[in-house]
């Protein structure tokens, strides 16, 4: 990783996250969810849950974050630390999707870091989907 992420960038983050969060687009669930993440190039993106009411046409935080760092960084975009949070829920992990998108611009150490029983959970990406499904997989 080739940006060092501090204490107070993680704080920055965590602001950015709830900040976002506010401008979800969440008729259905009414579950305002934030993301905020920052670059290996030290850039830093967001993103908010926009819901559908063809439920497969709904956009998560982390995909909506992790899509806009891919249009402005292009294909070898790599996540150094992702913060998801929402202000209602005491618990929020990442969903099965959005972990698997994220495993596509992660690296083992990359820092994921969300609540759980109101606590901050900090988990490099290895400990937080450790048997994912990846491009070495693929035939060659």
């Amino acid at each position: 990783m080739n940006f060092v992420v501090t204490p107070a960038r993680v704080e920055l983050l965590k602001a950015k996250a709830l900040e976002v969060s506010a401008n979800a687009y969440a008729p259905y669930s009414k579950l305002h969810v934030g993301c905020a993440l920052i670059s290996d190039l030290g850039g830093t993106y967001v993103g908010c849950n926009v819901e559908n009411a063809s439920y497969g046409g709904t956009m998560c935080a982390e995909r909506g974050a992790i899509f806009s760092a891919v249009a402005a960084e292009g294909p070898k975009f790599k996540i150094n630390y992702l913060v998801v949070m929402s202000p209602m829920l005491e618990s929020l992990p990442i969903c099965g999707l959005c972990l698997q998108v994220i495993s596509e611009f992660a690296t083992a150490d990359t820092k994921v870091l969300f609540k759980t029983n109101g606590e901050w959970c900090e988990h490099s990406f290895a400990e937080t989907l450790p048997f994912r499904f990846s491009k070495n997989h693929l035939p060659a």
